[in-house]
């Protein structure tokens, strides 16, 4: 309760929790004591006493989330609120895997020092990776040998023999549909179908403040909707092939233009707009009909849709594609809104440093998500 709404007093938290005075009063004590807890002033010039409003202590614990991703790998350190404190990031055209573990190791060991004294509230570290990193290789023109490297490996294995503390593995795209759903529009979104466009396109799906993830653990799987019906024996394309940023850099280099323009700015100025607007134009109409298939099935109110690249281009796509759906019949469907995400291109490392904050201090771990701003 006191995460959802920033700070509360021990009276609106019992209102909120529907426990007693006396009870809340034996929890937040045990909780100050902790340093979990913090108290701020009091609050003054109300009928009644004063009240003492209490917030987390960002250094009552850290954790950190690894995002490894087909161009780069983020290392982000949070505090007990959340709030990102340090970042490390490693550009690549994609990882080897007997480069990119080591360093790792190396990031890890950086940012657990760089806490100091505080270093024994490191509690946990989330890993969020595709499940497959070496698929769609022939996409990015990787060897067999290169792609079964990686499907070959055990991240969280592999990343948990580096450190003491617990670490946890999510699939990329969960971690970002986490992220929005605690820090983002899961505030106000109690079911949402979650879109992130990346190097590859993926999603998410949370359903009553619910993540959602599957038999597999692979619900949102979206880059592998197909987006036309099948031409006899060839199969028909799938979402990854138009509304993915690997699209938008082929598109670049076709050009000589900097293919890493695709995730900043640059990609709506010239020379490079001209490419970005005819990439738009192929990626709207597809995440337009995955928005309307995920409608059908799902009788979900909202799509929440967000990327690694620039917030201009974001609601060009957001503006794109639901001029898309108007081409279709909606008949027999309820209209379906689409909005931007709040968290950007940092979702999937912050989704994945939220994993050990949520499994050390959430015994029920969908508690919080219960109570109401």
């Amino acid at each position: 309760a006191i995460r959802l709404n920033g700070s509360l007093p021990k009276a609106e938290l019992a209102r909120l929790t529907g426990l007693t005075a006396q009870t809340i009063g034996l929890i937040t004590t045990r909780l100050v004591e902790d340093e979990l807890v913090v108290k701020h002033d009091k609050v003054r010039g109300r009928i009644g006493q004063p009240s003492v409003p209490l917030a987390l202590n960002p250094d009552g614990a850290f954790s950190m989330g690894i995002k490894i991703g087909r161009r780069s790998t983020e290392w982000l350190l949070v505090d007990f609120t959340g709030a990102v404190c340090q970042r490390h990031t490693l550009h690549y055209d994609f990882p080897v895997a007997h480069t990119l573990l080591p360093a790792i190791g190396t990031h890890l060991d950086a940012l657990h020092k760089a806490l100091g004294p505080l270093s024994d509230r490191l509690v946990g570290i989330g890993v969020a990776a595709p499940f497959q990193l070496g698929g769609w290789h022939k996409m990015l023109g990787l060897s067999d040998a290169d792609s079964s490297e990686w499907n070959q490996i055990d991240l969280g294995a592999r990343i948990q023999a580096m450190t003491d503390v617990p670490v946890s593995f999510v699939r990329d795209t969960s971690a970002a549909c986490m992220a929005e759903l605690v820090a983002g529009r899961g505030r106000d979104l109690k079911s949402f179908l979650y879109l992130f466009v990346d190097t590859f396109v993926g999603g998410g799906l949370v359903i009553n403040s619910h993540l959602h993830v599957g038999s597999h653990g692979n619900a949102g799987a979206v880059a592998s909707l197909p987006t036309t019906l099948p031409q006899g024996s060839v199969p028909p394309p799938q979402l990854v092939h138009y509304a993915s940023l690997w699209e938008l850099e082929q598109r670049f280099m076709a050009h000589d233009l900097d293919p890493s323009a695709a995730y900043d700015e640059r990609a709506l100025s010239e020379p490079f707009n001209e490419e970005t607007q005819a990439w738009l134009h192929e990626a709207a109409p597809a995440l337009a009909h995955c928005v309307i298939t995920g409608t059908a099935f799902l009788d979900i109110k909202a799509v929440v849709i967000d990327g690694s690249f620039c917030r201009a281009l974001l609601r060009q796509l957001i503006d794109a594609t639901t001029e898309a759906l108007t081409a279709y019949n909606w008949e027999g469907l309820w209209p379906i809104t689409l909005v931007a995400g709040n968290v950007g291109p940092d979702a999937g490392a912050l989704g994945g440093a939220l994993l050990p904050l949520h499994a050390n201090f959430a015994p029920d771990q969908d508690l919080f998500l219960k109570v109401e701003p």
